[in-house]
């Protein structure tokens, strides 16, 4: 089973968990959130399922409740943590149990779980105090299970989003980003995680686990899912209209529709 290398040269560490602005961005659109965004894949849950000591799961930064929905379908009992209110009434409403508030400042009230995951929210919690909390929450042999997607869609797509991006926020680090990103470079981000959890002294040695699958995309799906990604949360109307023109445009020239290719990544380690 491969383990997480260390850290070796690659995109910079950024401070996300202090975009507090940009973390709390999600929420303004919690239905279209939850109806866009990817699912998990079903091996990854199962595995984080069978390589814990129970059932009872602790979702950080849950959001509308996608992973949070998949766990309780594959027999856990869930709670979630979601700092943003919107999209905890929305997760609440489709039956997942949350309380409002950053990871870091939850109270777990002597509570404790048999696994903590953290599906694509990990970087707003803090690196230090994460995996501390972490730890002190899960139950002997509990699992801490990090883990989100890659997507590389086919090339006219990821070039006329990046020419876009690079128009409407030429100031912006996501303008000077390359349209395509080799799982290297998703990597090196989760290999600064398992470092974290080292660094805690409270894990054993994380583990890599990496999960390869491909989804069909009309050119509206696709589209709906763009404004739910961190880099087009707070762009004005027309910043985002012209975006989802350019992006349109390249989607119609190969047809309507694409194949994404997708990798989800996990950095996961037992509390020792």
């Amino acid at each position: 089973m491969p383990t997480l290398p260390r850290e070796t040269p690659g995109p910079p560490a950024p401070e996300a968990h202090k975009a507090r602005r940009m973390a709390e961005s999600f929420g303004a659109d919690a239905a279209g959130y939850d109806r866009a965004r990817p699912r998990y894949p079903n091996a990854l849950l199962a595995r984080i399922v069978e390589e814990s000591p129970g059932l009872d799961v602790l979702d950080v930064g849950c959001g509308t409740g996608i992973a949070a929905r998949q766990l309780q379908a594959a027999g856990c009992t869930v709670l979630g943590v979601e700092p943003d209110a919107r999209m905890a009434d929305f997760a609440r409403a489709h039956g997942v149990p949350v309380e409002v508030a950053t990871f870091e400042e939850w109270k777990p009230e002597g509570r404790a779980f048999d696994a903590v995951v953290a599906a694509q929210s990990w970087h707003w919690v803090d690196p230090v105090a994460g995996p501390a909390k972490a730890a002190d929450v899960l139950r002997p042999s509990g699992r801490l299970a990090i883990f989100g997607h890659m997507f590389e869609p086919p090339a006219p797509v990821a070039e006329a989003l990046a020419a876009a991006l690079r128009q409407v926020l030429p100031d912006s680090p996501f303008g000077d980003l390359p349209a395509r990103r080799p799982v290297e470079f998703y990597q090196a981000g989760y290999a600064r995680i398992a470092d974290g959890l080292r660094a805690s002294g409270r894990f054993g040695e994380p583990e890599q686990w990496q999960f390869e699958w491909e989804q069909p995309f009309t050119r509206e799906e696709w589209l709906a899912l763009l404004p739910t990604t961190g880099g087009l949360t707070r762009l004005d109307a027309e910043q985002l209209t012209t975006i989802l023109d350019a992006v349109g445009s390249a989607i119609d020239g190969l047809g309507g529709s694409f194949t994404m290719q997708w990798v989800t990544l996990a950095a996961t380690a037992v509390r020792s």
